[in-house]
C-alpha cells in the first residue's frame, strides 16, 4: 500500500499492485473500511457511516447572554 494520500478532506491508501483504494485514518495510522477502486464511493461510505461527523465540522456559533 502507499503513503496515505489525501483527496476531498479524507485519506486513503493505494494499492501500487492493483490501485484498489482504502481509507486511511490519520490519528491512529492505520487503514480501515472497505477495500474500492472508485474513491467517491468510500467517501460516500465514510459519510454515511459518520453522520454525526459532518455536523461537527461546522462551527457552531457561540451565544452570549446581553448583560
Amino acid at each position: 500500500m502507499s503513503w496515505p494520500v489525501r483527496a476531498e478532506g479524507q485519506s486513503y491508501q493505494v494499492c501500487l499492485g492493483c490501485g484498489v483504494k482504502r481509507l486511511f485514518d490519520e490519528k491512529n495510522f492505520r487503514s480501515y473500511g472497505p477495500f474500492h477502486y472508485d474513491l467517491n464511493e468510500l467517501i460516500a461510505w465514510e459519510r454515511a457511516r459518520r453522520p454525526e461527523a459532518a455536523a461537527e465540522q461546522v462551527a457552531p456559533e457561540e451565544q452570549r447572554p446581553a448583560s
